[in-house]
């Protein structure tokens, strides 16, 4: 009899068994093992299934290793577009010109270093001159120096060790401190009346000169100090340490550098300043953000720090680090390929299909017409060997080697495990399995109790509600699968956090609550937290505009300001030149918004979890899920390859040395250069992006759905063909969330996937993803979720943070930055259609809901229509009474809502009664006092 593997009875129910929790049930109603457990049964394929194979995919996988950032090198080139090369020459003209009027000789090495401070103090005395030539001039000498005085070197290292000694110099004698104010007043004076009367259609390189230089400067000086940093460099020990704190503490003006940024990103998406350099913007806010933040190591310290302080076991288990042991997996078919598999060429004999399976395993090739006699000898037992061989293909699965194995020295002779066809198969060793998969099995404590509320039920006929260890009256094998359970169950610190709220909420006045401590997290989520819908939705419409999918004509905003010259191209390598750098350009765009957006949810998530949900919503009410699948859906792998680059251009190549002339043999040659087959920015974006959709779907039902609406799953898949194991695991834990809703049908077709999903994603005991059982995804549930969590995001932020809270809940905003809660509201508004224009699920529900969900946008039916009469009408007495606005979330509070604001510091609010509410004061006392009836047992 062949054997089959689970995912081959997906969707079917056997005859004498019933699944149920944690396990399965004979008919004698005892539990076997689950099928979770069964990590030593590896997955098979029946030779029938073709519908995902691809014979046609071998190529080496991508030598990509995921950081934080680049190479230092890489970044400060990144900083400067092509069209910007002949201001490099200004900055040398500028820095002579100074020179001469100090009657010094304009070479900075020449110089000792009590002169050198000397010249810089003197240009910082110069930055704040009246006149606008002289401040610019002072701050393009800068600039020079900070750029490491290329002018005076001969090689990249020496201008490198120039730049690293510089910036000690700029940065000891304030000259950081000294940009942040020639910033504010390029952002005052853009932002002024007199120059927003006067709108700029046509938005050159010229208009964000002045702008440019700044920027610049305060990038170099952040980016030195930040790889200096992570190489512990003693020189800049002290000073590392110094910029940290300067960074996380507000500027004179009372605001953080990371919400000036934001706020200048907001004001260019608004219309107010398109002048403003959005490359250059986004690239420094990313590393001020990352400098005073920290990257992965910090996260990964941060977060064991938090497990022990609430008492649960540090990780073990990194990401990263065991995604460099996973080998990619081979892609899924195209049509072609699923052509020429059912429709063999003639002459071409072989009774079995070679599958390259989508995970890792080596597998034996067994060519039955090339080795008759093998086969032959291998059939004469008598127990019909041959037919099986034929019916299946064994797949051994062994992303592990042990060296000291004999599969190791197997694969070492051998590295494709294929058998001679001259050799008789007999020869060929058997490969030993490693019974080990790549993640340890979790189970949360809501599976738990789940299981043994089944159990209950089934075998005694009652339950324990809150009851999560007692077995009275269960068989032993429901005792063992308990223990199990137990022993593989993960408690979350956002669990913990989740839990230490409902607390709060249950008894806020005998309920301690911690102490809020000032990290560096806090102190940015209480800074942004009034304008936190603008800066995602302005975050994200500059991640559209860099779409290499977005249409031109669509885009509401001009990205490209900072590149295109003012005279246009006439020549065809000038033509050539521009079309890569805005290729380039956009690009760099998008892997700043993207890590920008990934490090601010990783840190909150630690720091807070509703501070993580709180940002999160606000990312899916303006389209996040939508935007990012828009991104993936172009052939990915042009997308990772393309190279829109000439390293002849880059800094400081570009002004070191003799310049050769640009033609097309250079360009060519320039692209030659690289010795990678991929372009770093580009996986890093992708990784990146497919980091943050993982993050705002993760247990989330209806955003899961939402995958299921857009039709994700043939985009995601085309995804998989980049060979990447790190960018694969994530775009397979996104097909997994989303397997169940998909149907029988796609399940059988898409085997291949479905084995890679068992074999590198964490298993999640008693999660039936690949069989649809779930009872939890019942589609009215949906809603319901969605305003649960933002009623408990509001009441957390109305409890820690009132004064902020008002302000984000109204809408209002403070300064050029108001109006951003009706943006979100239109946001929240068009993600609910989105999910309304898509109520058939996949097919399960077909036409509209009966309950109405989305009865404001003529979604739903009459239920829809009833609740959203309702909510005006309560709308309409709150306003009559004199409450208006001031509430994080009029559209979804519940009278538990009400209540909790007593708690809150609401009582202290100081509310003016209208003379409505005083002319009706005793009809309002005897209706909702005297006549009221209190159940206080139910309360």
């Amino acid at each position: 009899m062949p054997r089959y593997h689970p995912f081959l009875t997906v969707g079917s129910t056997s005859m004498n068994t019933h699944r149920s929790g944690a396990g399965r049930y004979d008919i004698y109603g005892f539990v076997t093992m689950p099928w979770h457990f069964q990590q030593y049964q590896l997955p098979i394929t029946l030779a029938q299934d073709t519908h995902d194979v691809d014979a046609n995919c071998d190529g080496p996988d991508l030598d990509f290793v995921y950081s934080d950032v680049d190479s230092y090198q890489n970044e400060i080139a990144e900083l400067y577009s092509y069209t910007e090369y002949s201001e490099f020459q200004s900055n040398v003209k500028a820095f002579e010109d100074q020179m001469e009027l100090y009657d010094l000789p304009p070479n900075w090495q020449k110089q000792d270093s009590a002169s050198q401070r000397s010249i810089v103090m003197k240009l910082i005395d110069q930055l704040e001159v009246s006149n606008r030539t002289l401040r610019m001039q002072a701050a393009r000498c800068i600039l020079y120096l900070a750029q490491g005085c290329w002018a005076e070197v001969q090689s990249d290292e020496e201008q490198h060790q120039n730049t690293r000694d510089n910036v000690i110099v700029l940065y000891e004698l304030g000259v950081f401190s000294s940009f942040i104010d020639l910033l504010n007043m390029e952002i005052e004076s853009a932002c002024s009346p007199d120059i927003v009367a006067v709108k700029i259609t046509n938005v050159t390189l010229v208009d964000s000169t002045d702008i440019r230089v700044i920027l610049s400067v305060l990038y170099i000086i952040t980016e030195t100090i930040r790889d200096e940093r992570e190489k512990a460099s003693e020189d800049y020990k002290d000073l590392a340490e110094s910029f940290v704190q300067e960074i996380n503490s507000p500027l004179p003006d009372g605001e953080l550098l990371a919400v000036k940024l934001l706020g200048m990103i907001t004001r260019f998406c608004s219309g107010a300043a398109p002048q403003f350099p959005m490359k250059k913007v986004v690239l420094l806010l990313w590393k001020v953000s990352l400098l005073g933040l920290g990257g992965m190591d910090v996260l990964k310290n941060l977060k064991n720090e938090y497990r022990l302080k609430v008492g649960l076991d540090p990780i073990t288990e990194d990401t990263l680090e065991v995604t460099k042991c996973m080998r990619a997996s081979s892609p899924p078919a195209t049509a072609t390929d699923i052509l020429e598999n059912q429709y063999p060429k003639r002459n071409f004999k072989r009774s079995l299909m070679k599958q390259r399976f989508l995970d890792e395993p080596e597998q034996i090739d067994m060519e039955m017409s090339g080795n008759e006699g093998s086969g032959n000898a291998n059939n004469s037992g008598g127990n019909n060997g041959g037919s099986n061989g034929e019916e299946e293909l064994l797949q051994y699965y062994r992303p592990f080697d042990d060296p000291s194995s004999s599969a190791s020295t197997t694969a070492t002779a051998n590295p494709n495990n294929q058998p001679s066809l001259t050799a008789p198969l007999a020869a060929v060793p058997p490969v030993q399995i490693t019974a080990r998969l790549p993640w340890t099995p979790k189970v949360r404590q809501k599976d738990i109790d789940q299981f043994l509320d089944i159990s209950r039920n089934k075998f005694i006929g009652y339950s324990l509600i809150g009851d999560h260890e007692s077995l009275a009256g269960l068989p032993q094998p429901i005792h063992e699968g308990f223990k199990t359970l137990q022993r593989h169950m993960y408690m979350s610190l956002a669990d913990m956090q989740i839990k230490k709220e409902e607390d709060i909420a249950r008894n806020p006045i005998s309920t301690h609550e911690d102490e809020i401590k000032l990290t560096p997290a806090e102190i940015l989520y209480q800074a942004i937290l009034p304008n936190l819908p603008q800066y995602m939705i302005a975050l994200l419409k500059v991640l559209l505009a860099a779409s290499p999918t977005s249409k031109s004509k669509t885009e509401s905003i001009n990205i490209m300001a900072d590149v295109l010259p003012k005279k246009m191209p006439l020549t065809a390598t000038q033509s050539t030149k521009l079309t890569v750098d805005m290729g380039r350009h956009k690009e760099i765009i998008v892997k700043a918004v993207s890590a920008i957006i990934l490090l601010y949810l990783k840190h909150f998530k630690i720091n807070h979890v509703y501070q993580f949900e709180f940002m999160s919503q606000h990312l899916v009410f303006a389209n996040c899920i939508p935007l990012v699948l828009k991104f993936f859906n172009q052939t990915i792998t042009e997308y990772v390859n393309t190279k829109n680059n000439i390293p002849l251009l880059d800094f400081p190549s570009c002004v070191i040395g003799e310049q050769p002339d640009l033609s097309g043999d250079s360009f060519v040659y320039g692209a030659d250069m690289s010795d990678k087959p991929y372009s770093w920015r580009n996986v890093f974006s992708c990784i990146n992006l497919l980091r943050i959709l993982n993050k705002l779907i993760k247990w989330k039902h209806s955003r899961v759905m939402m995958l299921v609406v857009f039709k994700s799953a043939p985009i995601l898949k085309k995804t998989l063909k980049v060979r990447h194991a790190m960018m694969q695991l994530y775009v397979l834990k996104l097909l997994k969330m989303q397997t169940k809703y998909l149907g029988r049908q796609w399940r059988k077709s898409n085997m291949k996937t479905m084995s890679a999903i068992y074999s590198k994603v964490r298993h999640r005991l008693n999660d039936d993803w690949a069989f649809g059982n779930d009872l939890e995804s019942r589609p009215w549930d949906f809603q319901a979720e969605e305003c649960t969590l933002r009623a408990c995001v509001d009441r957390f932020n109305l409890r820690r943070y009132p004064e902020a809270t008002q302000k984000c809940g109204a809408g209002g905003g403070s300064g050029n930055n108001g109006g951003g809660g009706t943006a979100a509201q239109n946001a929240e508004n068009s993600q609910q259609s989105n999910m309304n224009a898509g109520n058939g699920y996949g097919g399960n529900n077909g036409g509209a809901d009966s309950n109405g969900y989305g009865g404001n946008n003529g979604g739903g039916g009459g239920g829809g229509g009833n609740n959203s009469g309702n909510n005006q009408q309560q709308q309409q007495q709150l306003n009559d009474y004199g409450v208006e606005g001031g509430f994080p979330s009029d559209e979804i509070l519940t009278h538990s809502d009400f209540a909790f604001f007593g708690h809150s510091g609401w009582w202290d609010r100081k509310v003016e009664l209208t003379d409505y509410f005083k002319a009706n004061y005793a009809v309002w006392l005897e209706e909702e006092v005297y006549n009221s009836q209190t159940d206080w047992d139910a309360l």
